[in-house]
């Protein structure tokens, strides 16, 4: 699942893996239950996030190609976010929920968090762009991509994931 942060990919990958009978993944939920769990990467990811910054593609990829490794069928957000973290993986398909900036903003802004300010989230789109938004052209090229209108009702955008992959039961 490839989306701007706030752009649905967690909840989209949740009700799509409950739909396919598969595990939803999220990168994020394996590298904050390493924090908890006060393992050495756990530690060592704790550290950055202290810091306000993000873990660092080494260590994310530590996270989670081990997991990936060990399961055949599965949902995966938030894994890549850049193209080095892509090498040597390979996805059946990669949906891209296209999302604009100034949606995501009212949606992460009504959530309410306290790193959902103004500029934590102008920087977090920002970083997207940057690092994120080449791997949806990278994913077209290879033929996996498949592009969904992220800006309506998350049922519509359910039913069309369902339709366009073939497993509405």
């Amino acid at each position: 699942m490839l989306a701007p942060p706030g752009g649905g990919k967690g909840t989209q990958g949740i009700r799509l893996a409950e739909h396919l009978g598969v595990e939803h993944i999220s990168s994020g939920d394996l590298l904050r239950a390493a924090v908890a769990e006060q393992t050495p990467l756990g530690r060592e990811v704790d550290g950055y996030l202290l810091a306000g910054e993000l873990a660092p593609d080494e260590l994310v990829t530590e996270a989670v190609r081990p997991i990936l490794r060990s399961r055949e069928n599965y949902v995966l957000d938030g894994f890549p976010r850049r193209l080095a973290q892509a090498e040597g993986v390979f996805f059946d398909v990669v949906v891209f929920l296209d999302v604009p900036h100034e949606v995501v903003k009212r949606r992460l802004l009504a959530r309410g968090r306290a790193d959902d300010a103004p500029e934590v989230i102008e920087n977090r789109l920002r970083e997207y762009e940057e690092d994120t938004r080449p791997l949806v052209d990278h994913y077209r090229a290879e033929g996996v991509l498949l592009h969904v209108d992220g800006d309506r009702p998350q049922d519509e955008i359910a039913a069309e994931l369902r339709e366009k992959l073939g497993h509405d039961r």
